[in-house]
């Protein structure tokens, strides 16, 4: 596999090897590849909580479970009680 990086970029990954963080450039680029995969999964995770939750809102409102606020002073109530 052939990877081009921008100038930008491959200074990045010596000043990494070069602090003696990585051995080199291989490793630089496998950790951020690994951290990519694990942002991924984090948001996927986030994103299907995030599902979850507005399931949850939907069931609440069609069955009748919500709050009506029709004024600053209802939602400063409201808040007050939490």
């Amino acid at each position: 596999m052939h990877v081009s990086l921008t100038s930008k970029l491959e200074a990045f990954v010596k000043a990494k090897v070069e602090a003696g963080l990585y051995n080199n450039a291989s490793e630089v680029v496998r950790e951020a590849l690994r951290l990519m995969v694990e942002q991924e999964e984090v948001r996927r995770l986030k994103l299907d909580r995030l599902r979850e939750e507005i399931a949850k809102g939907g069931a609440d409102l069609a069955g009748g479970r919500y709050t009506t606020l029709a004024s600053a002073e209802d939602i400063t109530d409201f808040f007050s009680r939490l």
